[in-house]
């Protein structure tokens, strides 16, 4: 989903993603090497060392870091919005919460001041399925989340979150409408989460059937389909880039692991802004 947006970044834009999100960070011109710099604590990281997870910024690529409370970042994209408007740049942030985010108050007052304030924002409400054991059912009683966007007075789309061609087109046009004065939207793409929440759920509670269900819907695969069938890559070309990709990532951890540890002279560096 991430990546179906950031293909079509402008200059300017700002992303406010999720853990979840490195697809986007990389499209937002982060490198492979410096994400894994990240999870080893390494000087040549985003963070310089001082963190070891995905919840880092890089302000020079236009990333801000998630608040680990999901959802509470919607307010702080919207302000960037209007922030960077009142700055006179015609620019656009893009936030990416889950469906669990979309329970929570910050979610409802962010949006509504996205509404009023008529931001050049776009939400992407990354719907799957399950908000860790929660499933849509107990999180909300309408038909999509999509359905409040109305209440909102605003835009509201309905993507299928394994089709980065369908992602791609909606977003796109999402983010000009706001670059063009048009206001927010809201997206729904809906998915489905594969693994547990986190390392240490077993996912026991998603029945095996739905999850066979989606995963013939892997969006790699239907990306490959998709190239294929078009005439853009045939199958030997396909498996020569998924071997350049294997070589870039195994380069990218053996340099990473390379880079030096943080000097603790610079501890108290970038702790305050300047």
């Amino acid at each position: 989903v991430g990546a179906g947006y950031a293909l079509d970044r402008s200059q300017g834009d700002m992303l406010f993603p999720m853990h979840r999100d490195l697809g986007a960070h990389i499209a937002f011109g982060q490198t492979i090497e410096r994400i894994y710099c990240q999870y080893m604590g390494r000087s040549g990281s985003p963070t310089m060392g001082r963190d070891g997870n995905t919840h880092f910024s890089d302000m020079d690529r236009g990333i801000i870091g998630m608040i680990s409370h999901l959802g509470s970042m919607l307010p702080v994209a919207v302000g960037a919005a209007i922030g960077l408007r009142n700055q006179g740049k015609n620019a656009v942030t893009l936030n990416f919460i889950g469906d669990g985010g979309a329970s929570i108050g910050d979610f409802h007052e962010g949006l509504n001041f996205a509404a009023v304030a008529n931001a050049p924002f776009v939400l992407v409400i990354e719907n799957n399925q399950y908000a860790y054991s929660t499933p849509i059912v107990a999180q909300y009683g309408a038909e999509r989340i999509i359905d409040r966007a109305i209440g909102y007075g605003i835009q509201g789309e309905v993507v299928d979150g394994n089709n980065i061609y369908e992602v791609y087109e909606t977003v796109r046009n999402a983010v000009n409408r706001a670059r063009e004065g048009g206001g927010p939207t809201m997206i729904e793409a809906v998915s489905m989460r594969m693994r547990g929440h986190s390392e240490h759920d077993d996912h026991f509670y998603v029945p095996k059937e739905l999850l066979e269900a989606w995963a013939q819907r892997d969006p790699l695969l239907r990306a490959q389909r998709f190239l294929a069938k078009q005439g853009f890559l045939t199958q030997a070309e396909i498996e020569i880039l998924e071997k350049q990709v294997d070589a870039e990532i195994e380069q990218a951890i053996v340099n990473a692991d390379a880079s030096p540890l943080p000097d603790p002279i610079s501890l108290n560096n970038s702790v305050f802004a300047s």
